[in-house]
Formats: structure tokens, C-alpha cells, sequence
């Protein structure tokens, strides 16, 4: 969980004015810590804030995804979650469930780089590769 000064510092870094409804929804971010859905932001808001209004909270979040304070990732099902990690990893998508865990594997960031270095594709230029994997663990498989 990030400390108030560092969500502070994070907003400054990105040229954004520090709100009390900023500060609270990247603390919901960060305390949630399982790329949560705009409902649970909201719900985890409103336990504290009850006052800040669902628009706004909305309104943040597209704020904080343009800035680069955030990242917007789908699911499967398509819904919109949102994640506090900026740097490059990857998602696991588990199968069933909606659940999104992060992954980082420099051995395939390394492969994804040479590949694409190697076999360029005409005139797109990558500015970022995210792999999207989904599948089960195996004990979910073995009892699913």
C-alpha cells in the first residue's frame, strides 16, 4: 500500500493538482491492490468519503488514466479495471473468474524486444508490449 505523501508525490510528478478525491481513489487503487473494477473503487471510496460523488470518482479515474498515473486493463468480459502499476509487466487472467494478477518475466520482455526488432511491422511504431495470458492455475483445474 502506498503512503499519502508518495500518492501525493505521484499526482505532483504528473502535473496534477492534489485533490482529497484524487488521493482517494489512488489510495483505493493501491490498498485494493487486485486491479479493481470502477465499482469497487467507488464502494472502497464511499466507505470513508461518503460524500464524494460516483461522477467524480469516474471522472478521476479517466483523469488518472491520461496522465499515466494509472493504467486501464479488460477483462475477458470486457469490464474495465484499473491498475496502479505503471511499469512494464504483463497479466495473468484466470480463467472463470475475472482475477488479474501481474507478471513480470524479463526473459520475455527481452524475447517480446528482439522478436519485434527483428520482425518489425511496417510503418506502426511499438511504444509497448503487454502480453495478455490467460489459462487456470492447476489446482483450480484439477477441482474445476
Amino acid at each position: 500500500m502506498q503512503r499519502e505523501e508518495e500518492i501525493k508525490e505521484k499526482l505532483q510528478h504528473r502535473g496534477l493538482k492534489i485533490t482529497p478525491q484524487r488521493v482517494a481513489v489512488l489510495h483505493a487503487i493501491y490498498t485494493l491492490n487486485n486491479h479493481p473494477t470502477a465499482q469497487h473503487i467507488i464502494d472502497f471510496v464511499h466507505k470513508k468519503y461518503s460524500n464524494v460523488a460516483t461522477g467524480t470518482i469516474y471522472k478521476t479515474l479517466d483523469t488518472l488514466v491520461e496522465k499515466g498515473v494509472i493504467v486501464k486493463v479488460r477483462t475477458t468480459d470486457e469490464a474495465a479495471r484499473y491498475d496502479g502499476r505503471i511499469d512494464n509487466h504483463h497479466h495473468l487472467y484466470t480463467e472463470g473468474s475475472n482475477h488479474i494478477e501481474d507478471y513480470v518475466n524479463e526473459n520475455l520482455d527481452t524475447m517480446l524486444k528482439a522478436f519485434f526488432k527483428d520482425n518489425r511491422i511496417p510503418g506502426y511504431e511499438i511504444s509497448s508490449i503487454k502480453v495478455h495470458i490467460n489459462g487456470k492455475y492447476e489446482e483450480e483445474r484439477e477441482t474445476g
